[in-house]
């Protein structure tokens, strides 16, 4: 057996320690990049949650009163514009 830095083990006879060994290394970094970016990310929402109450608690948007919306006077239509709009309804239905 021969010993290579960092308490690697590789066996100069068999490759089966190394790649097991390598394997579970790579398991292992993938593990702590996994937890590193969930972590993160974990703290990030707890980050923006914080900021937006802080600015919804100290910084609240000011209240517009509603301003009244007035309608515009309902004028009469001239027969002959309804007498078209009828028939163009009528024929869109298939009453011609």
């Amino acid at each position: 057996m021969l010993a290579i830095g960092h308490g690697a083990k590789v066996l100069v006879t068999k490759g089966s320690f190394m790649e097991v060994d390598l394997f579970q290394q790579g398991i292992d970094l993938m593990l702590f990049g996994m937890g590193t970016v969930f972590t993160f990310l974990i703290l990030l929402v707890g980050a923006l949650t914080v900021m937006s109450w802080v600015i919804t608690r100290f910084f609240p948007e000011p209240v517009q009163p509603e301003v009244a919306v007035r309608m515009a006077p309902v004028t009469a239509v001239e027969p002959r514009i309804q007498a078209v709009i009828q028939a163009a309804i009528d024929k869109h239905r298939g009453k011609s």
